[in-house]
């Protein structure tokens, strides 16, 4: 029986444009249904948020116990002044996010071989051209992961990035992967500039040296993940498409 089912998804696109959305939609249509519709099977996600703020969370404890910070500061300079907010010490710590992400896929793999007979994988991540951007995590991607992927990009501008931001924070929540958010400031440093359309200037694939990563875009303008019904819509639409490319790619 032929595979009718993605291996793996990096889940692209500026922060709170809705990936995070998409990923919880997926989670309540039925498994034979999300084969059917989204070429989706069992998934996992591994997402670099959850080890970002985990560092922040350690930072807090080193200082709490007399200790220096290691990897991030408290407080960030933006245009000339300074404001509140974790922001790492260096901009070689996005790229050994991504070396994370490697890591576990390589784990998942190792110990299930025949992981993707049954399951997909999504991997998501956002990044701003402040500190490297699309194409720069990308060249951190391992071999692995490239092999077996294809891009899912969830567009939105920066005004509706910035707008759903503000939308969904939680004070309570500062964790969550639904409910966080990134101070005002913090996030136009971080995230307004994005190289994602020069990166993704084939209207089919990302380029990658020799290398050609199939992706596709579900546009989020106007807003559709809030609309389960459009949303399950556009997404059958997109990945459809998207399936049709990487069929013509895939090993």
């Amino acid at each position: 029986m032929e595979k009718n089912t993605f291996d793996v998804i990096i889940l692209n696109g500026r922060p709170a444009a809705g990936k995070s959305e998409v990923i919880d939609y997926l989670k309540k249509v039925p498994l034979a249904k999300r084969i059917e519709r989204f070429h989706i099977g069992e998934f996992e996600e591994l997402d670099d948020f959850p080890i970002l703020w985990e560092r922040f969370e350690d930072d807090d404890l080193m200082e709490e116990m007399g200790l220096p910070r290691l990897i991030s500061d408290r407080e960030f300079e933006y245009q000339g002044k300074k404001y509140p907010g974790c922001v790492f010490k260096g901009k070689w710590f996005w790229n050994f996010l991504i070396r994370k992400l490697n890591l576990a896929y390589a784990k998942l793999q190792r110990d299930q071989p025949a992981y993707h007979q049954g399951k997909t994988l999504f991997i998501e991540f956002s990044r701003g051209s402040e500190h490297g951007g699309f194409r720069t995590a990308y060249d951190h991607l391992s071999t692995q992961v490239l092999e077996n992927a294809v891009t899912l990009y969830i567009r939105v501008d920066w005004p509706e990035s910035l707008r759903k931001n503000r939308r969904r924070y939680n004070p309570d929540r500062p964790d969550s992967i639904l409910q966080h958010a990134l101070e005002d400031k913090k996030i136009e440093k971080l995230y307004k500039e994005s190289d994602w359309d020069e990166f993704a200037a084939d209207p089919q694939y990302l380029r990658l040296g020799e290398r050609k990563i199939p992706y596709a875009v579900f546009e989020n303008m106007p807003e559709k993940t809030d609309k389960p019904d459009v949303l399950g819509a556009h997404l059958h639409e997109v990945l459809d498409r998207l399936w049709n490319v990487w069929k013509e790619v895939r090993p």
